[in-house]
């Protein structure tokens, strides 16, 4: 009947012509299937008493879902379908498990603002973050935008293995792990101590040296050492393809290549 009621209030002729529905504060418990609108592109439902989702089954075309302050626990199965959704408004309802709630909305390679809050898994420490490691297209989460910063640590809570990585192919860059320092940290427990080096090290020749009378300058004196660095390339514009040479459009010429190296 509600739905009858908000047909004729918005002057619809046909259910294939209907592309929003409002059937917020109704008091309802559950709605029928929606499958005779599947041009709806946005629906209220918002404060009910919904516990099940399954009517949404043939909704693809939905953008706009607006299901806070109901009574869901699960959603499990019943949204991952909708792959155009924008805006999902879940917050106020029952839902407990982050892990499955979050796996359900991971399709949702559109997903633009989300509101989980007032929701039992909301109060777990890395609520947040898990989110948005999880669910990367989201920009607005809990009415609150979503930092580079924000980003960066749901990357090293979730896969520290990766950040660890992408720190670690810092191109253009160099640690300075000099002797009394702490990487990381911008101060040092002590002065650095200049290596001494033993004697016939600085003309290179094996005749006249000594070891060193410490090992952390053996070590130091080998990282201070610059290995030779060498990089290649190639004008990839000027090498025929497959179908190129196959048709003999195209004239073969030498490749040229160019290495630069550093020390």
């Amino acid at each position: 009947q509600a739905i009858e009621n908000q047909l004729k209030i918005c002057g619809y002729k046909s259910s294939v012509d209907v592309i929003a529905l409002y059937l917020a504060r109704q008091g309802l418990k559950s709605i029928p299937n929606l499958s005779q609108f599947p041009r709806l592109r946005y629906l209220w439902i918002n404060n009910n008493k919904i516990q099940d989702l399954t009517f949404l089954v043939k909704n693809y075309c939905l953008t706009e879902l607006y299901l806070n302050n109901n009574e869901l626990t699960d959603i499990s199965g019943a949204l991952k379908h909708l792959c155009s959704l924008q805006i999902l408004f879940l917050h106020n309802n029952e839902l407990k498990k982050l892990g499955k709630t979050v796996k359900e909305l991971k399709g949702m390679i559109s997903l633009q603002t989300l509101n989980l809050f007032q929701n039992p898994l909301a109060y777990d420490p890395d609520y947040r973050l898990y989110v948005i490691y999880f669910l990367p297209s989201v920009q607005l989460l809990d009415r609150k935008l979503v930092t580079q910063r924000e980003r960066e640590s749901a990357l090293h809570l979730c896969n520290p293995k990766r950040a660890w990585v992408m720190q670690s192919i810092a191109f253009g860059r160099r640690v300075d792990t000099s002797l009394g320092t702490t990487v990381g940290s911008s101060r040092c427990t002590q002065p650095a101590r200049r290596p001494i080096m033993p004697s016939g090290h600085e003309f290179g020749n094996n005749t006249n040296k000594v070891p060193f009378e410490d090992p952390t300058d053996a070590v130091l004196v080998r990282a201070t050492t610059r290995s030779l660095m060498e990089f290649s390339s190639a004008d990839w514009n000027k090498v025929a393809t497959c179908q190129e040479r196959r048709l003999k459009n195209k004239a073969e010429e030498p490749l040229e290549k160019l290495t630069v190296q550093f020390r």
